[in-house]
Parts: C-alpha cells; sequence; structure tokens
C-alpha cells in the first residue's frame, strides 16, 4: 500500500515539474532572424540565458545566471561584465517579471509569459526611463521554440 501511495504522490507531482521546464531550450526571435536565446537549468531552480546576437557578420554573446527569486543577476556580453543587471522573479509555471537596471540605475522591466502548449514565448517591455535620454518606450517580443 505504501509504495502504490509513493507512486501515485510522485505521478501527481509530475506535471508540476515537467511545466516548470516548459521554457527550457533553444528560442528565435520572431521579429528578426538575427536573434536566439538558449534557456539552461542553473543550480536547483534557475535559468541560464545565452542570448545570440547577429550584427553584420559580428556574433555578440549576451549571458546570464537567474536563480529567479527577483535577485540582481549580471550581464555578460562578450565575456566581460555589461554594467547591466537583470532581476527576473518566476510568478508561476509560465509567467515571469524582470527588473532592469544599468550601472544600478533601474531603467525597465519586462513581463514573460509562455504560452500553454509551451512553443511561444510573448515579452512586454516598458522602458519608462531609457538609459540613453530618449523618450519612455514599450515594445513586445515574440520568441519561438526552434
Amino acid at each position: 500500500m505504501r509504495v502504490v501511495v509513493a507512486i501515485a504522490t510522485l505521478l501527481a507531482s509530475a506535471p508540476a515539474l515537467w511545466a516548470a521546464d516548459l521554457g527550457i531550450g533553444t528560442w528565435a526571435r520572431r521579429d528578426t532572424q538575427a536573434m536566439t536565446m538558449t534557456i539552461e537549468p542553473f543550480g536547483a531552480t534557475g535559468w541560464k540565458i545565452t542570448y545570440h546576437i547577429t550584427m553584420g557578420s559580428k556574433v555578440s554573446i549576451m549571458s546570464l545566471e537567474s536563480a529567479l527569486d527577483g535577485s540582481e543577476a549580471a550581464v555578460i556580453v562578450d565575456g566581460k561584465p555589461s554594467g547591466e543587471t537583470m532581476a527576473i522573479k518566476r510568478l508561476d509555471d509560465r509567467h515571469t517579471f524582470t527588473t532592469l537596471k544599468m550601472n544600478g540605475q533601474p531603467f525597465g522591466t519586462s513581463k514573460a509569459e509562455l504560452s500553454a502548449d509551451g512553443k511561444t514565448i510573448n515579452v512586454q517591455n516598458e522602458t519608462p526611463s531609457p538609459t540613453a535620454g530618449g523618450p519612455p518606450m514599450k515594445s513586445t517580443e515574440t520568441w519561438d521554440r526552434k
């Protein structure tokens, strides 16, 4: 009887564990062929996120390692600290909220939603006070699973 209860408990928790990892994989930004994002497991519950950005013949790599608990993670560009941090908080299995800072100063937020089928990520970006002194901006990104 204990074995049956143990198996039932394991099976009941399996969908939640599987859903928590739906974002793991490689993604292509829909509006440009020049950007991909790879999400890998990091630590017990976090993600390592690596962006490959093609500009002409040059490919730049931007990465960060986040515990997904809202703590700041340094953004590394081509192997060097960029001065940017992302504080990513996992809200549930399909939603994250990110606060962006440059040199310690907040400059924007992002809200990401993974589709129920795990095939797309939609990101709403808001930059109320851009670091370059430009006007406030809002944008939407759609990422498709590769």
